[in-house]
């Protein structure tokens, strides 16, 4: 994504979050980016892309923040907390800083849903990357890392919407990792 892009998609968050989706328009980004409708058509052809193109970047930085983390720490507990930082606390967080949170799961469109799922699918590929060194132990467990990342992503990533507040969503996330470090030793 170039620059331009990101700065529109960092207006557009900004505006979905304070406003919600529906009541978020066109001309509402535009001026929050400081550029003309037009020059927002120009890159967006209409709000769906930009709300696509603004779940991606946020979600793609959470992806990287949580690699670089990720470089160094040997852990497996460690490990499972940083992806689940990034994967659900930090996006909780976001969702529920905005009195338009209900707004804003409704309003994500089929579009956003496919990047949503692309996102899980790579930190479910991250999950089993750090997995791969108990690979032994697991297949003792009678669960493959492939099988226990699916769960562990699919668990964390619906926690963030089932989760009552903060610390029941802490509670979900502790019991999760328990779980998979068991699995693991």
């Amino acid at each position: 994504m170039k620059e331009r892009e990101e700065a529109i998609c960092e207006a557009a968050a900004r505006m979905f979050i304070r406003y919600g989706v529906k009541r978020t328009g066109m001309n509402d980004i535009a001026r929050e980016a400081g550029i003309a409708r037009q020059t927002l058509y120009n890159l967006f052809p209409n709000k769906e892309t930009v709300l696509s193109a603004t779940i991606r970047l946020v979600l793609d930085r959470e992806l990287r923040q949580a690699e670089s983390e990720l470089a160094s720490c040997s852990d497996l507990r460690d490990q499972l907390g940083i992806v689940f930082d990034h994967l659900a606390r930090r996006p909780y967080a976001m969702l529920h800083s905005t009195p338009n949170a209900a707004d804003i799961v409704e309003g994500v469109s089929e579009e956003s849903r496919k990047v949503i799922g692309e996102w899980r699918d790579n930190f479910r590929s991250v999950v089993e990357r750090l997995l791969a060194p108990v690979n032994s132990n697991l297949i003792l467990s009678g669960i493959t890392p492939h099988q226990l990342a699916d769960a562990v992503v699919n668990f964390a990533s619906l926690s963030k919407y089932e989760a009552r507040d903060h610390a029941h969503l802490d509670e979900l996330l502790l019991s999760l990792t328990k779980m998979a470090v068991r699995c693991a030793t």
